[in-house]
């Protein structure tokens, strides 16, 4: 398999968990978001939305393109269904499913870049205080959400998607600002996924084209 990725995009770190979990070999090739790689015909031509991660998969002799974070985590978890990252009863299975969704389109949509920009470019008074308010009223829902299910991670005593979708969430979180401490259920999920392999090997700091801490990219 071949990974299109960056560093720091949360929707390619979901994934790039799931790969290390089930211990999929891939080929990781970065897409500089800041230098506009994703808006180049040949990337465009496996994504139109000119977007990361996207994952390269081989059916039947031929290769396809598959973007969007939850659509190939779906397919890694059809084709390798072990180790799972999904629960084996109904309810749990669809409630991690419900909390990774509300990362997903509920938190991290308002804080991408591309609107950001938008945004300041339509004359925004405050914009990082609007993302901040924004991200806040999506943990606060994970935190209440969290109180029905979680064990050592937010959905029993196993990573799901629920954790693979919270971890770069609080990352994100933390780089707008945001103070954690009021989500106490969420933060020690985010310790226990902190402690395992994959997680580590996931994180952005461990990718080859990560930058420094304090830059601006």
């Amino acid at each position: 398999m071949i990974f299109y990725d960056y560093w720091r995009s949360s929707s390619a770190w979901r994934v790039r968990i799931a790969l290390h979990w089930k211990d999929i070999p891939f080929e990781r090739r970065a897409v500089n978001l800041l230098k506009d790689e994703q808006h180049e015909p040949a990337f465009r031509a496996l994504n139109p939305q000119a977007q990361v991660p996207v994952l390269i998969v081989d059916e039947g002799g031929q290769p396809h393109a598959l973007a969007q974070s939850l659509a190939i985590l779906a397919y890694l978890e059809e084709r390798f269904p072990s180790p799972p990252l999904l629960p084996a009863e109904p309810w749990l299975r669809a409630r991690a499913r419900q909390m990774a969704e509300a990362v997903n389109s509920g938190i991290q949509p308002f804080q991408n870049l591309a609107l950001t920009e938008r945004l300041r470019a339509a004359g925004l008074p405050d914009v990082p205080a609007w993302v901040q308010d924004c991200i806040r009223r999506g943990v606060d829902a994970l935190e209440r959400l969290a109180q029905d299910t979680a064990g050592t991670f937010l959905v029993g005593d196993g990573p799901t998607w629920a954790d693979l979708y919270l971890v770069p969430q609080l990352f994100g979180a933390r780089r707008f600002g945001v103070d954690l401490a009021p989500y106490p259920t969420l933060t020690r999920v985010e310790a226990a996924c902190a402690a395992l392999p994959p997680f580590q090997a996931a994180h952005p700091d461990a990718q080859t084209d990560a930058v420094p801490s304090g830059s601006k990219t």
